[in-house]
């Protein structure tokens, strides 16, 4: 099979390997789609992502595709079912596991990270990680289901009510995601920073209210223009250093800053405490998408989250190093590797 092996900092090649072999309690699975995430491209970068990886690897782990053979244990997954994979597979048995906050499980095997996963023609894996697709979402929505659960569990920890008014900063995948979840969350006001026209126009399309050129227009005089009194929840999905203090700066009285965007593991950010004191902010980071799977694929399931309009293109593999390596080819919304195009 064709796959698409990271070799280390800024390598990635293309490379005939044996499709892989299944265990009793595994499945094969032929990837129909897999999605080019943030991570993807810190580890590729030769930064570390959720987990350290360690080349070679096989990277991605928002995928999904069509169930070719199954273990003999297997008895919930049929040959031909089309699937979505959680990416983390939890042991079960570890502290963290077994009390109730397993994603930060001690022995994770994440697929697509510290294992192989999915820029490959097929993907073998424990059968337990597999979700079934709903016949009416395509194999690209269903390989946003990871990212789905991940800002899922962003959300629960943001604290919006009803009437809530969230900015949301940056205009990517994550941040358009996360603005269709504040607003299926309860908040009225949803306003997004983002300085490329592109990301503007499609964060006012899935649903925010207010789009600010970060580039060309002040924050706060935009704000005043609107009337905007308090940011109850600021959600920085960019993962700069800049973005993050503008997080705090714009959070109101008795707010939430979620930091969600990635950062690089060495950045630090200058931060007042007494800011956070007389504001009363509170700063909270989100890791992974522990339980949310299920739901993220009910959310999509009810359509009543539009991840079509984030899907830009889909490539070859080989044309995913590329893609990594180059910002301009990602700019414009998710880009989907199609093993077999």
């Amino acid at each position: 099979m064709k796959a698409a092996v990271y070799k280390g900092n800024h390598t990635i090649v293309l490379e005939e390997v044996a499709i892989p072999s299944i265990g009793s309690d595994d499945i094969l699975v032929k990837i129909m789609a897999c999605g080019i995430c943030g991570t993807d491209v810190h580890i590729f970068e030769g930064s570390e992502g959720a987990a350290q990886t360690t080349p070679p690897v096989i990277l991605g782990h928002e995928f999904s595709g069509i169930v070719e053979k199954v273990g003999l244990n297997v008895k919930h997954i049929r040959v031909g079912d089309r699937i979505s994979v959680d990416p983390n597979n939890i042991c079960g048995s570890c502290y963290y596991c077994q009390n109730g906050i397993a994603h930060f499980c001690e022995n994770m095997i994440g697929y697509g990270t510290t294992t192989d996963g999915g820029f490959a023609q097929y993907w073998a894996g424990n059968s337990k990680q597999a979700y079934l697709l709903a016949d009416s979402i395509s194999f690209a929505e269903g390989a946003m289901v990871e990212p789905i659960a991940c800002c899922l569990h962003g959300i629960d920890c943001c604290e919006i009510n009803s009437g809530s008014t969230v900015m949301v900063i940056g205009g990517g995948t994550i941040g358009l995601i996360m603005i269709q979840l504040a607003k299926l969350a309860g908040a009225t006001t949803v306003i997004v920073s983002e300085p490329i026209k592109e990301k503007r126009d499609l964060a006012l399309k899935v649903g925010a209210d207010i789009a600010i050129d970060t580039l060309n227009e002040d924050v706060q005089v935009i704000l005043d223009q609107h009337h905007i009194t308090r940011i109850n929840t600021v959600i920085e999905c960019v993962g700069l250093k800049v973005t993050m203090q503008d997080a705090i700066k714009y959070a109101g009285k008795n707010s939430v800053v979620m930091l969600f965007g990635l950062g690089n593991p060495n950045d630090e950010i200058h931060v007042k405490p007494f800011e956070l004191f007389k504001k009363e902010v509170t700063i909270k980071a989100s890791f992974i998408n522990p339980y949310t799977q299920s739901r993220a694929l009910d959310i999509l399931k009810s359509g009543k989250l539009d991840i079509k309009t984030l899907i830009s293109h889909e490539i070859k593999l080989e044309e995913l190093a590329g893609v990594l390596d180059n910002p301009e080819k990602r700019n414009y919304g998710k880009v989907i590797v199609n093993p077999f195009k």
